[in-house]
């Protein structure tokens, strides 16, 4: 695999090939692609639940959509494309029931064994709690599960936070971070050497291998696009609105603001260690929307019928074509020719286009995340959370399922034993996690 070294390739546990013909990524791809942590992901929620209609996205499509996207953009820079696609795949697989809501209000429950976070919770997953693979009893690690056993690049890649809880480069602050200090020891493995930035080799502890800067932009432009699309076809926002001006007034501040908040902007991204991010002047937004709006493809209204819904997946496709082909023609232009993989390179994305895309976002956000009766639905998410937590907690172990169970009975202390049923909780689908709340509360 040009581009790619032993070192790359390796796996925590050393294990042979069961067949010949392979690469290592594609072994990668395929231990996701058939996991369960996979499957659920068809019912937990992305943006609006899963049962509502049929058209929404899922956790599980949207993984698909980022997938596609990653490994064609991958593939066009040069990285190993079924490495990127792994990647994508896994990104969301430590996310909970109940969405982003669902991830709040488990890191208030898990405060104190040291909060929770979906993409600290997916490298847990694929190290761990996956059954796939397990360390021997004479290994230095062993006996104990070691999840999905990916190679150390298909790891890296899926890290979208490689850091710990307070270690974020620039902003201890921050709540995103994607490791637990339990699992420490395979992020040291999967890290080794630290990452260098440019030719003079200085480790950089948060920078990002490219694959992983790949998925994180096609995660970006999947979801910002989908949503888009999903909150026109429900009739939640309309084209008009977007154009109206104290509508729009109010859109460019939340996103200005949403890119202002902790967090918010990865320091990894761009060459040099130059910050990346979208804008966080209002102005900026007007002008990303003058820019949009000024496309041929850009919707001018939705009626649902077959041809608006043909202009509709037109529209998302030109769109997310607009923003993989700039990354990619950006990137080029200050890399040069010639295959990128690992830490030979940035992603480079224009600021206009990250803010096309960060606006995309405010508007799913402002008029799907933010309707009233959303909030009625995550205030009794958030109880069911809580409630399942105190119930399972008092139940433990015989309330746990036989996959957690034995993590709870072996674990060293309260803090342990909290994670374990945390694990659980995290595993549940939305369906189940409402089914398991009525057998235990009612």
């Amino acid at each position: 695999m040009a581009g790619y070294t032993e070192h790359d390739v390796a796996r925590w546990v050393p294990e042979p090939d069961k067949r010949p013909g392979r690469t290592a990524f594609q072994r990668d791809r395929a231990r996701v692609l058939h996991s369960a942590a996979l499957r659920r992901l068809a019912a937990k929620t992305q943006v609006v639940a899963p049962w509502e209609s049929d058209f929404p996205r899922t956790r599980l499509t949207h993984s698909l959509e980022c997938a596609q996207i990653g490994r064609e953009l991958g593939a066009a820079l040069g990285c190993d494309p079924d490495l990127v696609e792994a990647a994508c795949l896994a990104h969301d697989l430590g996310h909970p029931p109940f969405g982003h809501n669902g991830e709040a209000a488990l890191d208030a429950v898990a405060a104190p064994c040291g909060g929770f976070e979906g993409n600290a919770q997916s490298l847990r997953l694929l190290t761990r709690l996956e059954p796939k693979r397990f360390a021997p009893a004479d290994s230095p690690i062993g006996p104990r599960s070691v999840g999905l056993n990916l190679t150390r690049a298909a790891l890296d890649a899926a890290t979208k936070y490689p850091w710990p809880r307070g270690g974020h480069p620039t902003d201890p602050a921050s709540p995103k971070y994607g490791v637990y200090a339990d699992d420490i020891d395979v992020f040291a493995w999967v890290r080794q050497p630290a990452p260098a930035s440019g030719p003079a080799g200085v480790p950089v502890p948060g920078r990002r291998c490219l694959e992983a800067q790949v998925m994180d932009w096609a995660d970006d432009v999947a979801y910002s696009v989908h949503d888009f699309e999903d909150g026109l076809h429900a009739g939640y926002l309309t084209i008009e609105q977007l154009h109206d001006p104290t509508e729009s007034a109010a859109l460019f501040a939340l996103a200005a603001r949403r890119q202002a908040a902790p967090g918010a902007v990865d320091p990894t991204v761009g060459a040099g260690g130059a910050p990346g991010g979208a804008p966080t002047d209002p102005e900026a937004y007007a002008e990303a929307l003058r820019r949009l709006a000024a496309q041929e493809y850009w919707p001018r209204g939705h009626d649902g019928a077959a041809a608006g819904r043909a202009r509709l997946k037109d529209a998302a496709s030109q769109l997310i074509g607009r923003f993989a082909i700039a990354a990619e023609q950006a990137t080029r232009q200050r890399h040069g020719p010639g295959p990128l993989t690992r830490h030979g390179a940035d992603l480079v994305v224009p600021p206009e286009i990250r803010a096309e895309v960060a606006l995309l976002k405010a508007v799913a956000d402002r008029y799907v995340i933010q309707r009233d009766d959303q909030e009625r639905r995550r205030a009794r998410q958030r109880q069911v959370i809580a409630e399942l937590a105190d119930a399972l907690w008092r139940r433990a172990p015989l309330a746990l399922d036989d996959l957690h169970r034995p993590l709870f009975q072996e674990a060293p202390d309260d803090a342990a034993r909290l994670r374990a049923v945390v694990d659980q909780i995290a595993s549940l689908t939305d369906t189940s996690a409402l089914a398991l709340h009525r057998t235990l509360v009612g």
